[in-house]
């Protein structure tokens, strides 16, 4: 049986676009895993949705004088355009604004109090006295008590990344309208983290040997130095999902605790969709599976340490109040592969300014390819990175083109016109030959390892690496020169670079899917490597929603089949007529995108 790959990411919020730093963050590297795992056989499952409730989402729908549904709507529906055009291939991409959503949800809920792991405290929280409302933490900020920094939010610290007690903040300040908070008692329910603190250090130890540095000095580090700490799961909200209990109107489930409960109700709604209501167990009770969150840094400590408590403390009850027969706990993070941030030129990437290379903007003017090469480039995964437009336009030009692209059209293109579309055959290879292929062969095993480990940067390096090897063979060989003398040893020549060509397509087709895809069509495949997109208008008690996932039908890489491996390319089959690929840019872009940033 395949083996169960979940692939969860981060839920955007609903309030703006996304940009660069949100893709290359946790959707990006995401969908290379996912695609990588499909390339295997495995049975992958990629979901997430927009979070469509809390603060964030009323302020914007306040300022524009709309509901908070229409800009949640307006938000999802330009994720889904993007992540069509940009090749982000989730199997259900949903939102927290379902019926289904709800009740798992509020199930989470009750589970935890009737386990014994929530309890009523009234405790003091900020109040805005000009807005009259009460303040998530994320939109108070103020000096950190613990490193100073004058930016901290009142429940974390960006630059220390300690996790903060909000009443402790030095000089706290709306983030809406730069007021003073006041503290105000109110009564919420909080999750007794403490109660599980022996059993989530048990786990993060065991995760200790392969998740990366920051991760675990922000989880286990942090509780070995620190303690857990409760931590409040409702909040005074009017636009969220409902405690579900009597005399709690007024109040909803904080959206970080309802949020990482959508990677278990998505799952269940695709099951839905898909006509085997059962069909999530074999992710979440299954422990062989392995689950995958994809996240930034400022979310390690909700998904390293408060989504595994919570898990813990459903015990097998969330599995029988679905009706298993045979109700088994819910299965613990395999690996948080977490993010640093993206910068933007140096500075921070900041939306309100318009400090942003936003993605559907870029698509605008570029393919998506050269956006997902870039970003996989610059990607975050140890320390901060930058996007700069000069190394976005050296990358696309001096890799892109000149390494791959001009790599696939010179030998293609020669071929075509020299052997009548037709992959020459090539006799006995050479011991050149042998020695090329198998260098590019190797790459399967490099390469792979280094995307179990989720280590994206250096895989794609590496496959990079594996086409300048090819040119350099074909600088050696130089069968346009070999043609004129001899051409079966052209042949030779050319098979083995469409040969290896071939093989690095399906290493590449992780990063850059789309020409990939380009050089699976002239290579003469009858089917595509991937599946596409669907949209789907799901109604329920709240309405519509339009849900997008991947079809993985008529595609090459599905379940049970390995592609990820050096498959024999037939010699005297007939291909199609090469076309470029990868597009070279001029140089003026760079001071053209320079110039658009913060108008």
């Amino acid at each position: 049986m395949p083996e169960k790959i979940l692939i969860a990411i981060a839920w955007p919020y609903a309030n703006a676009d996304i940009h660069v730093g949100n893709l290359t963050g946790s959707h990006l590297p995401g969908d290379i895993c996912a695609r990588y795992h499909r390339l295997h056989g495995r049975s992958v499952l990629m979901v997430s949705g927009s979070d469509s409730h809390g603060t964030p989402i009323t302020v914007k729908a306040d300022s524009l004088g709309v509901s908070p549904l229409e800009i949640y709507q307006g938000y999802h529906a330009r994720f889904l355009e993007l992540f069509q055009k940009v090749g982000i291939s989730y199997d259900l991409f949903t939102s927290t604004h379902t019926s289904n959503h709800f009740f798992i949800s509020q199930l989470a809920f009750t589970t935890l109090k009737e386990n014994g792991y929530l309890y009523t405290a009234t405790e003091k929280q900020w109040y805005s006295t000009t807005q009259k409302r009460f303040l998530p933490d994320r939109y108070v900020e103020g000096t950190c008590y613990i490193c100073g920094n004058p930016d901290a939010r009142s429940d974390q610290c960006e630059r220390c990344g300690n996790i903060l007690e909000a009443d402790k903040l030095i000089d706290p300040r709306s983030k809406i309208d730069g007021s003073t908070p006041i503290l105000k008692e109110t009564e919420h329910f909080y999750l007794d983290l403490s109660s599980l603190e022996p059993e989530i250090v048990s786990f993060l130890r065991s995760r200790e040997p392969y998740w990366r540095p920051n991760v675990i000095r922000q989880s286990l580090g942090q509780i070995l130095s620190e303690g857990l700490k409760a931590r409040p799961i409702t909040r005074d909200l009017d636009w969220g999902i409902p405690v579900p209990l009597e005399g709690w109107q007024g109040k909803c489930l904080y959206v970080w605790f309802e949020a990482v409960i959508g990677y278990l109700s998505a799952t269940i709604e695709w099951s839905q969709l898909n006509g085997d209501e059962a069909a999530w167990r074999g992710w979440w009770v299954n422990p062989q599976s392995r689950t995958f969150y994809f996240i930034g840094k400022d979310n390690i400590p909700f998904h390293a340490v408060i989504w595994p408590a919570e898990l813990i403390g459903f015990e097998e009850d969330i599995d029988r109040a679905l009706g298993a027969a045979d109700p088994k706990p819910l299965v613990l993070p395999y690996d948080v592969p977490a993010n640093e941030f993206m910068n933007l030129e140096g500075r921070k990437i900041s939306g309100s300014h318009n400090w942003a290379v936003w993605g559907l903007d870029f698509l605008e003017r570029y393919d998506p390819d050269p956006l997902r090469y870039y970003l996989t480039t610059a990607m975050p995964e140890t320390r901060d990175s930058d996007w700069d437009w000069e190394e976005f336009y050296q990358r696309n030009n001096n890799e892109l083109v000149a390494t791959w692209g001009n790599l696939i059209n010179r030998v293609l293109a020669f071929t075509y016109k020299n052997w009548e579309g037709i992959i020459p055959e090539p006799g006995e290879l050479r011991p050149s030959d042998e020695e090329l292929l198998q260098t590019i062969r190797a790459g399967f095993d490099t390469v792979g390892e280094k995307i179990e480990r989720v280590q994206l940067r250096e895989a794609l390096a590496e496959v990079m690496r594996l086409a300048t090897e090819v040119n350099k063979y074909l600088d050696i060989h130089a069968p346009w020169f070999e043609i004129k003398t001899d051409k079966s040893e052209a042949a030779k020549s050319i098979y083995t670079a469409i040969q290896a060509i071939d093989w690095l397509k399906i290493m590449f087709s992780p990063f850059i899917p789309h020409i990939s895809e380009g050089i699976h069509t002239i290579l003469g495949y009858d089917a595509p490597i991937f599946g596409g997109f669907k949209t789907e208008t799901v109604s329920d008690e709240l309405g519509t929603h339009v849900a997008l996932s991947y079809e993985p039908e008529s595609c090459m890489a599905r379940e049970g089949v390995n592609l990820w491996q050096p498959l024999s390319l037939e010699a005297g089959k007939p291909f199609n007529q090469p076309y470029p690929l990868v597009k070279k840019l001029d140089h003026s872009i760079v001071e053209e995108e320079r110039a658009r940033l913060g108008k």
